[in-house]
C-alpha cells in the first residue's frame, strides 16, 4: 500500500471514531414509502424520533426504530461512561437508498407476462451530538469575522 492511500486510511479510520452510525440493508420495502418514514425524523432529537416511529403505523417503523435503537447502542459503545439522557443526541442524517429489485412475472391475458418489481431498500442512519457541534460553530463564526 502507497504511502499517500495509507495516510487517506488512516484519515478515515480517525473519522470514523466519532461517527456512530447503523445501517440495514436489503429492507424488503419501497422505498419510497420508506423515505416518507425517513422524512420524520430527520434533524429531531433521539427521544423524540423513537415516540414518533413508535405510535405511526406504516410498515417501516418499527424497522426504522429498531434501527435508530442499534445506532444509540453504537453510541454507547463508543463513549463509555456516558448517559444519553445528558447528551443532546439527534438524527443528523438518514438516507434511504435503492436496493436490489427481485424481478416477477405474473400471468396476464392471451398468454401474455407482466413484469413485477419488488424493490428493497438500505437505510443509513446518523447520529450527531449537539453538544459538541455547537462549540465547533461558534469557533467557526469567530474565525470568519
Amino acid at each position: 500500500m502507497g504511502r499517500r492511500k495509507h495516510n487517506s486510511a488512516e484519515a478515515r479510520k480517525e473519522a470514523n471514531k466519532t461517527l456512530y452510525m447503523a445501517k440495514l440493508m436489503n429492507n424488503p420495502t419501497s422505498p419510497r414509502k420508506t423515505r416518507l418514514v425517513a422524512d420524520l425524523i430527520r434533524g429531531v432529537n433521539v427521544d423524540k424520533a423513537l415516540a414518533i416511529l413508535q405510535y405511526n403505523p406504516r410498515e417501516s417503523a418499527p424497522k426504522i426504530r429498531k434501527l435508530l435503537l442499534s445506532a444509540m447502542a453504537n453510541w454507547q459503545a463508543k463513549n463509555e461512561g456516558a448517559r444519553i439522557e445528558d447528551n443532546a443526541l439527534y438524527v443528523k442524517q438518514i438516507m434511504v437508498d435503492e436496493g436490489r429489485t427481485m424481478k416477477r412475472m405474473r400471468t396476464a391475458p392471451q398468454g401474455r407476462g407482466y413484469r413485477i418489481r419488488k424493490r428493497s431498500n438500505h437505510i443509513t442512519i446518523i447520529l450527531g451530538n449537539r453538544n459538541e457541534e455547537a462549540p465547533k460553530a461558534a469557533a467557526e463564526t469567530e474565525e470568519n469575522k
